[in-house]
């Protein structure tokens, strides 16, 4: 294979995301290769022990590094303008691994109690386990971050836009309050993007993805995605991951390669029809309130154009009825599908209340703003006027 995989810094992100990291075999293959491989053999016992030893560079083994699994890290870090980046088999792997790893037993963690259900998970219930203490803070309340800060915080930790009210947290405030308290600031970029918003770029020191959602965006496999400063990544991630395990499919990177080839198109169209979704149901009468990062009655307006480059492929919805009707709504559609997924090319319907945060007390939810009524629509690449048309018919229903 080549020596180096193919650097594309100098380009737009649309170039990065089709020519970065790709190396190429003896074969000159147009795609990038899939090395389905476990392990690896060496021409000899020293070249072996060198390799063990970081003496020589090379492949050992693929839970720690794989020429696929490499071309897609490559692609992404570059693509996020990074330094360095991990991948992991799940979304939740890169939450998980990229909050664990660098903390110890007497640690704290602050983080926004407006996430996926899965990670309030990881903050309120796994990382006591472990000894470390964790603070919840309404995230759009900076006084609340600040008060929340202790001597001993290590990590903050927050979604914006988040899952699935939409809102949007001040990255480069809340970053500011975690450095000036000695903490790191880790957020997950999912519903922004690697096109509408840069993370590392406003003062975030980690990035999270979950590449099942838009990077791969055919429902096809899993896969998480972490990115980070060289220090970071050496430092705190490069033993963990090989000693624990958390690695990503030979398979299913090759898949995410391709998918990244055309995410650039997909998001910008998907971010289209969820701008004309919203904004048709903006003005239904049937529609308690709508919530769309790209409008001008999105409550955090200003942040938003301040802070991204785009909307959002998301729209949030409440439809007037209760809970039944709602229900009877996403019943009703037929070509948005109900699913508890998102940034697929399939339109996708979701009820929180009853899936991605279903562990959360109705208190909680209620807290979050997250009712009963509450649906997330997850716009596809169907035609906007048959979506529309399928949406206005489902609500006839309500």
């Amino acid at each position: 294979m080549s020596t180096s995989a193919a650097s594309t810094l100098r380009y737009r992100p649309e170039t990065r995301l089709v020519h970065s990291g790709t190396l190429r075999s003896e074969f000159g293959e147009t795609s990038e290769a899939m090395f389905l491989t476990q392990g690896y053999v060496y021409e000899t016992a020293e070249q072996c022990e060198a390799r063990f030893k970081g003496e020589e560079p090379g492949y050992i083994y693929s839970r720690y590094s794989n020429p696929t699994i490499g071309m897609f890290e490559r692609r992404m870090i570059e693509l996020e303008g990074a330094e360095a980046g991990r991948s992991t088999a799940t979304g939740m792997a890169a939450v998980t691994t990229a909050m664990l790893a660098p903390l110890r037993a007497g640690d704290h963690v602050v983080a926004s109690k407006a996430l996926f259900g899965s990670c309030r998970y990881v903050v309120e219930d796994l990382l006591p386990r472990y000894g470390i203490e964790s603070t919840l803070v309404d995230g759009l309340d900076l006084d609340q971050w600040k008060r929340a800060m202790r001597k001993n915080t290590r990590s903050c930790f927050l979604e914006s836009p988040t899952n699935p009210t939409l809102d949007v947290l001040d990255i480069p405030a809340i970053a500011e309050i975690a450095h000036a308290a000695g903490a790191r600031l880790i957020v997950d970029n999912v519903f922004a993007t690697p096109l509408w918003q840069s993370p590392l770029k406003l003062g975030a020191d980690v990035v999270v993805y979950s590449a099942t959602k838009h990077i791969d965006g055919q429902g096809r496999c899993l896969g998480g995605m972490i990115l980070s400063s060289e220090a970071f990544i050496t430092e705190h991630l490069h033993n963990f991951m090989r000693q624990t395990g958390p690695s990503l499919s030979p398979f299913n990177a090759w898949v995410l390669l391709k998918g990244l080839e055309t995410l650039s198109v997909r998001v910008r169209a998907q971010t289209e029809t969820a701008a004309k979704v919203a904004d048709a149901l903006a003005k239904h009468p049937k529609i308690a309130r709508l919530v769309y990062p790209g409008r001008e009655d999105h409550p955090q307006a200003a942040l938003v154009k301040k802070q991204m480059r785009g909307g959002s492929t998301l729209v949030g919805f409440e439809v007037k009825g209760g809970k039944a009707a709602a229900f009877r709504c996403l019943n009703a559609l037929k070509l948005s599908k109900i699913s508890n997924n998102l940034g697929d090319a399939k339109s996708l319907v979701t009820h929180p209340a009853t899936t991605t945060h279903s562990r959360l007390k109705p208190e909680q939810r209620a807290e979050l703003g997250i009712g009963d009524t509450l649906v997330r629509f997850s716009a596809g690449l169907e035609a906007e006027a048959d979506l529309l048309g399928d949406i206005e018919l489902a609500l006839q229903r309500v």
